[in-house]
């Protein structure tokens, strides 16, 4: 190992940086997808996730990674997450960690999301948050995390920097009716946000021509004091995306690309940017660039990124913040350790099988059909994120040379795998 520890990568998508916890059924969904994380893992590691990861997705990652699966243990919480009040929860899950350590020095934890669960994880290991010093520098940054994670605190601090944004105003759940009239008298359409939310998860979509509106349709979150942003609804022709990471020497560019979306939610990605949309590069990056300087200010040190849309008459607008790990960070970490050297293209994306398949099924098929990812070639489709719980939606990566070997790819998955995409 190059380290003088073995670290915990800590799958923490159940957290109240996103949406409130007791949306159980959003965060559960969510979970799932926490099984990606094992792309991360180095020999040694230990891997705490709030779902189990099958045996058969784990040794396959291993075998394309090349850590060898015995070296690497997965622990699986039991209630899905550790709650930043929940004692007894923080002592089980780092009593676990200990007996797989083994007595092994534990260097660092290393969070999908920086939130008091992960630092109180680190504390009860007397281990750090990574990449920051000490846990106590990772607990310094909490407030700037919390606040770049909500629609609200994003809203006020991109205004401050300078981004170009959809007309809009942040209130409390009282004042929603009023504001969404106050902007529906000059625009056409608004959307109303919850203060925490991701993947589309609460959004109400209200048009000047829909009639009377109730409050009562608000997702019932927030409770009265909690803030909503209510924003003119962009004619969204493109969404795209700028992923950074920042620390001591300030922010740096990492990728970007664009967003791929079913009504408004995510369900995959395409890297580098289209050249439909390669002109917006530089002020997405100088956007991503000013909220990393924000972030350096305050402590953070970290994956971050900034959502924006390209409406349907050319012009960028930010979107929001994600100040964690995103549903690219890792998928692209995988990328890089797979591919090794160069700048290769690559995608995400979401497919229903036309008949539900185990794991190893479905790697026999991308093996017959051969577009699995082959080492040797660099390029390939890989189940990044193992089966899926109805057996049949699957999640997968592509890998290649260019554009067009990644469309081929695609291309050839989905007229072989599915009835519907």
């Amino acid at each position: 190992m190059d380290r003088p520890g073995l670290q915990v990568l800590y799958a923490n998508l159940v957290s109240d940086l996103a949406v409130d916890l007791e949306q159980r059924e959003v965060l559960g969904a969510w979970a799932e997808q926490a099984t990606r994380e094992v792309w991360l893992l180095r020999s040694g590691d230990v891997l705490v996730t709030p779902v189990p990861v099958g045996e058969a997705f784990l040794a396959y990652a291993c075998a394309l990674t090349g850590v060898p699966r015995a070296s690497v243990t997965v622990i699986t919480l039991p209630d899905g997450f550790v709650s930043a009040g929940d004692r007894g929860a923080y002592r089980a899950a780092v009593e676990a960690v200990r007996e797989a350590a083994a007595g092994r020095p534990v260097a660092a934890v290393l969070p999908t999301a920086l939130d008091d669960a992960a630092v109180g994880l680190a504390r009860g290991l007397g281990a750090t948050v990574a990449p920051y010093a000490s846990a106590a520098a990772a607990e310094a940054a909490l407030d700037v995390t919390h606040l770049l994670n909500t629609k609200a605190g994003f809203r006020s601090t991109a205004q401050a920097l300078g981004m170009r944004l959809p007309d809009g105003r942040v209130c409390r759940r009282a004042e929603v009716a009023g504001v969404v009239g106050e902007l529906l008298a000059s625009h056409e359409r608004v959307v109303v946000k919850p203060d925490r939310s991701a993947g589309g998860h609460g959004l109400l979509f209200l048009s000047s021509a829909g009639g009377p509106w109730d409050a009562g349709t608000l997702a019932p979150v927030g409770g009265t004091e909690g803030l909503w942003v209510v924003e003119e609804e962009i004619d969204v022709a493109r969404s795209v995306s700028v992923q950074l990471e920042t620390g001591g020497e300030g922010p740096k560019p990492l990728f970007s690309g664009e967003m791929r979306t079913v009504g408004g939610s995510f369900t995959g990605y395409l890297s580098p940017l289209p050249a439909a949309v390669a002109r917006f590069a530089p002020e997405l990056e100088a956007w991503g660039r000013a909220l990393g300087g924000f972030l350096t200010e305050r402590g953070y040190a970290g994956p971050f990124g900034v959502d924006a849309m390209v409406s349907a008459d050319g012009v960028l607008y930010a979107g929001e913040s994600n100040v964690r790990r995103t549903a690219t960070t890792t998928p692209q970490a995988m990328v890089a350790r797979l591919a090794g050297p160069g700048d290769p293209t690559w995608a995400t994306g979401r497919l229903r099988a036309s008949a539900p398949y185990s794991f190893e099924e479905a790697v026999d098929r991308l093996h017959i059909l051969r577009i699995a990812f082959d080492p040797a070639r660099g390029e390939g489709i890989v189940l990044y994120s193992g089966a899926p719980a109805d057996g049949v939606t699957w999640r997968y990566a592509v890998i290649a040379d260019d554009r067009d070997s990644l469309e081929r790819y695609e291309e050839l998955l989905r007229s072989t795998w599915t009835t519907a995409s």
